[in-house]
This record gives C-alpha cells, sequence and structure tokens, in this order.
C-alpha cells in the first residue's frame, strides 16, 4: 500500500543543517524509508500515478527532507519510458568531477521548494560520486549530464544547502555561449 511521503518545505530548519554520516547496519526503519522513498519517486514520475496520489514529479530525495539528518539520498532516474535506476547512497562523496560546468536551462527543482525560482544552478558536467549501498558494501558511480545534477543537487541536502544557494543573485542566468545549458 503506497503511502506519500511528508516533505518537509525549505523553512524547516532541518534543511540547513549539516547530516551526520551514518552507521552500519541499518535500522528496519532507515531501510523501510529508503524503500518508500523508491516508491515515490517512481510513482512521481509515471503520469498515472502522480494523479492518483497528486505527487510532484521528482528524481532525488534526501534524508533531510523527511526530517532525518542522516548521509542518504535517493536517486530514481528514468532511462527508458517508465524503466528507472534506482541510485541508493549511504554516506556519498563527490571524489572527482570535471572543469566543464552546465545548468538545466530550465532551471533546478526541489520537492522541498514549492515555488517558481529562475536562475541558473552550475553544476560539474560529469561527477563520480563513491559511498556505501544499503548493505555497507562501498559503490561508486560515474554521473553525467542530468545524473551528475541530481547527484550533486542531493549532497547539497546533506550540506544544508539549497539548490537556489548557487544562483548567482547578480548574473543568475548564463547564455549558452558561457555554459553549456541542458
Amino acid at each position: 500500500m503506497f503511502k506519500k511521503l511528508n516533505i518537509l518545505d525549505e523553512k524547516d530548519p532541518h534543511l540547513r543543517k549539516i547530516s551526520e554520516n551514518v552507521i552500519f547496519p541499518l535500522t528496519k526503519e532507515e531501510k523501510d524509508l529508503i524503500q518508500r522513498m523508491v516508491d515515490h519517486l517512481t510513482f512521481s514520475q509515471i503520469e498515472e500515478y502522480e494523479k492518483k496520489y497528486d505527487l510532484r514529479p521528482g528524481m532525488g530525495l534526501a534524508f533531510p527532507q523527511l526530517g532525518i539528518n542522516k548521509r542518504i539520498i535517493v536517486i530514481v532516474y528514468e532511462v527508458d519510458e517508465e524503466t528507472f535506476e534506482n541510485y541508493v547512497f549511504i554516506n556519498p562523496k563527490i571524489v572527482s568531477y570535471s572543469n566543464e560546468m552546465i545548468a538545466a536551462e530550465a532551471g533546478e527543482g526541489c520537492l522541498s521548494v514549492n515555488r517558481e525560482i529562475e536562475g541558473h544552478v552550475p553544476r560539474h558536467a560529469r561527477v563520480t560520486v563513491e559511498g556505501f549501498d544499503e548493505n555497507g558494501n562501498k559503490i561508486k558511480v560515474r554521473a553525467r549530464e542530468d545524473l551528475a545534477l541530481a547527484f550533486q543537487h542531493e549532497i547539497d541536502h546533506l550540506d544544508g544547502i539549497l539548490f537556489f544557494d548557487r544562483i548567482d543573485k547578480k548574473k543568475p542566468f548564463y547564455k549558452e555561449t558561457e555554459m553549456r545549458l541542458i
């Protein structure tokens, strides 16, 4: 039985705290919450369920958005029509990144930000992320383009950073000649 998650709004102080590293093994509650996050994000990207459960589409969530300041992120990435790859990273760290910077042309959104925010968020075009899976096994992924943006966005949540903090107030938009927009 699907139960919608209670995602905190940007004004909640949990979203501005630096999260703590997770100690293994994970609790049953943590594992259950991770599965609920995967379900929520998957359903939010399938139109039928998005409407049925009144969900805002999203591809990533971090534990702080649920009021738990632990270093856990979940990304559900649609690789093909209603075909998804799930990324569950515990204690994730960006260990390398490209010099090339990109931004989402339409700007970024966040399930904790319930308003339109204009501006481009500069992000690395490629990142390598290391962390652990739910069983404490070391994992690593090399992400590019929109998946790289999602990892950077979610890891920012673990450090109390919201995407609009990264928008340059003096120059909120870039031209294609200044930065590649995807």
